[in-house]
């Protein structure tokens, strides 16, 4: 039974591919609901039109599970927090529209989250009865998804500085092509993970890009990658299949070096030692390693967040709407969704 002065947030993702809601109580998480699309596995990739026809069927259920998990009714909600973007624009329209109908139905308010502000928020989820070191600011978070590679300097939740970037392709992205160019099949992070624990990250070396700064580049080692392979697979056509175990471990080692060396250069800039890692990508084990590696080493205070919070889930929304709501940072109807953060 909920008291009237409870804060309760319903948060709404749909950004890509997966549809999730979750539901928070003054802080503290009570439901976390997400529906997967297995329809773009046989493509190789996820296909816009396939996705948001997926999001109408499954936002329905998915809301009113996360509703009756967290044992509270839909009269209880204080405010609906929805991914605004960036994303894919009909999977967006999908979770907004919802958003924007039940607010109305409801009469209460609603508050938009940046979705890439969502994955770095998910640090501050709290479950009762579960401790969890929560970041303090400011802090560092090296955010790595399929669509996004970024340095950020998290100020306050509503005080972020990308400090460096991707200036064409993402890591997550990288990995999932040269998983394909290995013919692995779809999503392909998990599979270079669970190849590269049995494989030597030595045996093959790949070109590193040279980019001055904080910003990534992943273009020219995906390429490289693929002509090293045309070439061996050339020699002997069964060139990949004995060596999968091998060119997943130098892949995976490949771009977690660029994503680290980035990231050292950034505490030094900076003096910030607390360093947190989000996204889709962060739950890389050689990632986790690595982040885990320069904390003995170096003294960093490194926050890895649970493997439910690296993928798009609707609690990350939740958290970031909740404490929007906590300084009445509300948008109206009419807020339409974008799928670049340069459009908001």
């Amino acid at each position: 039974m909920n008291r009237k002065d409870d804060i309760v947030i319903l948060g709404i993702e749909s950004s890509c591919d997966d549809t999730s809601a979750a539901v928070i109580c003054n802080g503290f998480l009570k439901s976390n609901v997400t529906a997967s699309q297995k329809v773009h596995e046989a493509y190789g990739g996820v296909v816009p039109e396939l996705a948001s026809r997926a999001h109408q069927q499954n936002i329905v259920p998915t809301v009113d599970q996360a509703i009756v998990q967290a044992g509270i009714s839909r009269e209880d909600i204080s405010a609906i927090a929805f991914t605004r973007g960036p994303g894919l624009l009909g999977s967006l329209l999908v979770g907004v529209s919802f958003a924007k109908g039940l607010s109305v139905s409801l009469g209460c308010p609603m508050v938009e989250v940046d979705h890439l502000q969502g994955h770095v928020l998910a640090h501050f989820i709290r479950e009762e009865g579960k401790t969890r070191d929560i970041p303090q600011f400011p802090f560092l978070c090296l955010l790595v998804s399929g669509g996004n590679s970024q340095i950020i300097r998290v100020n306050a939740y509503n005080d972020m500085e990308i400090l460096g970037q991707t200036i064409d392709d993402a890591a997550g992205e990288t990995i999932d092509k040269c998983s394909k160019f290995m013919g692995l099949g779809y999503p392909g992070g998990p599979i270079i993970d669970r190849l590269a624990r049995k494989g030597n990250p030595k045996a093959f070396v790949f070109n590193k890009p040279h980019i001055e700064g904080l910003d990534y580049s992943f273009s020219g080692l995906k390429t490289s990658f693929l002509y090293f392979l045309e070439d061996k697979v050339k020699e002997d056509p069964a060139f990949v299949e004995k060596n999968k175990e091998d060119l997943a471990a130098s892949l995976e080692k490949t771009v977690v070096d660029v994503l680290m060396q980035k990231l050292v250069k950034a505490v030094k800039m900076t003096g910030i030692k607390s360093v947190a890692v989000a996204g889709g990508v962060s739950a890389n084990t050689c990632l986790r390693n690595a982040f885990l590696e320069n904390a003995g080493k170096k003294g960093w205070k490194v926050y890895i967040p649970p493997f439910s919070y690296t993928t798009d889930n609707g609690a990350m929304i939740a958290m970031a709407g909740y404490f929007k709501y906590l300084d009445r940072q509300y948008c109206p109807l009419d807020l339409p969704a974008y799928s670049r953060t340069t459009n908001k």
